[in-house]
């Protein structure tokens, strides 16, 4: 089966290490599997992510040298590549689940949700206690008087666990660990874990890369695979980028940030201290993405977090 990788960032500014980072490993891995690459836009949030970013970005990735197959201007059939025009597809993936009687409404408020009485993983994430999963039908009636509900997915008391391509094996108890999660929050906006899910199962997605943020949704992922009878990809979560004093990059970290390196430096200079940081360049020398081909594996990435050396990209 031909490899189909894809980059599938959610543009609220300009990209930074971390986005490239993202964005070198999909375009490698792909790549050095004479795979394709496929660009999707997650702008479920179209108040966070104006159109004017992302096709910016379309056009950073293309100064990079980080072309795509699939996606914006590229479309095999497969599109529309933004995710806030797909929201019908989104839509018929719930039905089935609804008809399967897994979907239920939740009124809970923020509030309520993060209260310290709530339960809470050590990392602060809550765990949903299934507090609207037994409300009658007149429970309903009355309290979608005051408040539209979100709808939430019943979890099993099981684990789901797989093997991660670069950090190996991982698993939860999706009840214990996570708990009922959202399918659609309340403003109507569809969730994350049901988009990403439809849309890489319909766009031919074989393998995502992503940051190890995102690791512990993964067995979330999987259930939904299952449920909605789709096939799942390979994953492969890499580390992270840390500033030097070991926090996550944010906007606030102006020097790290595209829209600053590239008035500083070539795209060579970022691929290749980027891939230095990443284990598969021995030294911080320019390279092309092309170039980094050769060297790029999988086994020279660490699996622990990564600090920005200060003065790395100045």
């Amino acid at each position: 089966m031909e490899t189909v990788g894809r980059f599938a960032p959610s543009p609220s500014g300009r990209l930074h290490l971390g986005n490239l980072l993202c964005a070198l490993l999909v375009w490698l891995s792909a790549r050095q599997k004479d795979g394709r690459v496929l660009l999707r836009v997650e702008d479920l949030d179209t108040a966070r992510c104006p159109r004017r970013y992302s096709e910016q970005m379309e056009r950073d990735l293309q100064w990079l040298g980080l072309d795509w197959d699939i996606g914006p201007g590229r479309d095999n059939g497969t599109g529309p590549y933004y995710q806030s025009q797909r929201t019908e597809i989104y839509q018929a993936a719930l039905e089935t689940l609804r008809e399967k009687g897994l979907v239920y409404p939740c009124f809970c408020t923020r509030a309520e949700l993060h209260a310290a009485s709530a339960p809470h993983r050590e990392d602060g994430q809550v765990v949903y206690a299934g507090t609207c999963r037994r409300l009658t039908a007149a429970e309903i009636a009355e309290k979608s008087k005051n408040r539209a509900p979100a709808l939430r997915l019943i979890t099993p008391e099981e684990r789901w666990d797989f093997t991660d391509g670069h950090m190996g094996r991982y698993e939860e108890n999706l009840a214990a660990d996570c708990g009922d999660f959202l399918l659609r929050r309340s403003d109507g906006m569809f969730a994350y874990q049901l988009a990403v899910v439809v849309d890489d199962a319909a766009m031919g997605v074989t393998e995502v890369v992503r940051g190890a943020d995102l690791l512990d949704s993964t067995p979330r992922q999987l259930y939904l695979y299952y449920l909605l009878g789709l096939t799942p990809p390979v994953f492969y979560h890499f580390p992270l980028l840390l500033t030097a004093e070991g926090r996550r990059l944010s906007k606030r970290d102006g020097a790290v940030g595209l829209d600053s390196l590239q008035d500083r430096l070539p795209p060579e200079e970022i691929l290749g201290r980027l891939a230095f940081l990443a284990g598969f360049n021995p030294s911080a020398a320019p390279k092309t993405a092309a170039e980094l081909l050769a060297d790029f594996a999988w086994e020279k990435v660490p699996r622990q977090d990564i600090r920005i050396p200060a003065g790395l990209f100045c």
